[in-house]
């Protein structure tokens, strides 16, 4: 399925891609990313980010947090060359047990997506 985006993206000409979701106060949160940082993996482990700045949602000790584009809730905006995904947001208690996230966030080198 991500090989299958990911082709959708450069046939599209995508040039930025948002994710999105909601907070448990109804509010739509999101991130827009440059098309170069995103990759298969971030469908299927998604990327951290920090709970503690969604007011009323984490507290500063449990804010890690992982955003995954579900690969099946996407929509065109062709006057920017962009692409909107719907996200779920976790704790990431589940992300840590995942070695591409560890990999990621212990690379000196990798790119930082938030």
């Amino acid at each position: 399925m991500s090989e299958e985006i990911l082709k959708l993206i450069k046939d599209k000409e995508v040039q930025f891609v948002d994710l999105r979701f909601n907070d448990l106060r109804g509010k739509m949160q999101h991130v827009t990313f440059d098309v170069s940082m995103i990759d298969k993996e971030i469908f299927t482990e998604g990327t951290m980010f920090d709970g503690s700045s969604i007011s009323g949602w984490k507290a500063i000790n449990e804010s890690d947090m992982v955003m995954r584009p579900d690969p099946l809730a996407h929509t065109s905006i062709p006057s920017i060359s962009r692409r909107r995904w719907r996200c779920s947001a976790t704790s990431s208690s589940r992300a840590r047990s995942s070695p591409i996230l560890a990999a990621r966030a212990a690379s000196p080198n990798a790119p930082k997506r938030m």
